[in-house]
């Protein structure tokens, strides 16, 4: 699938600090961003589904690999994913900084690493046995 660029620059906000893309087929994480929507765009992060028509022209990855992981579009174009997301924000909301902190450490940053891959690959079952559905 491929999108012109004057398409993915007409549907994708610019003037965000930084561009958070999770899965909005996914119950759990779909909950999560809505708790967290306010606090993130105060601080000037956009929010879109990686489901999105444009993104996955906007982030150049195959979908067969897009879903894979939450992903986060710096303002200088790089390309952060999985619990390195939850990294890059926590250092940059104060309250939240003592987590980027703590995780940041070697055994605690492999700790935060495989704990996400564990809940990236099971997700979905995890929002069904929760009864999470996305809206």
């Amino acid at each position: 699938m491929s999108f012109s660029s004057a398409e993915v620059a007409k549907d994708h906000p610019t003037h965000a600090s930084a561009s958070i893309f999770y899965d909005g087929e996914c119950g759990f994480c779909k909950r999560w961003i809505t708790l967290w929507a306010n606090t993130l765009r105060k601080r000037g992060f956009e929010l879109a589904t990686l489901q999105q028509h444009w993104v996955a022209a906007k982030l150049q990855l195959p979908l067969e690999s897009l879903l894979v992981d939450i992903r986060l579009l710096t303002p200088n174009g790089q390309l952060i994913s999985g619990a390195d997301v939850y990294l890059y924000v926590a250092r940059r909301i104060w309250w939240t900084w003592p987590f980027y902190a703590i995780f940041s450490l070697p055994g605690f940053h492999w700790l935060l690493h495989a704990g996400y891959r564990w809940f990236a690959r099971n997700r979905y079952c995890i929002s069904r046995s929760c009864e999470l559905h996305p809206r």
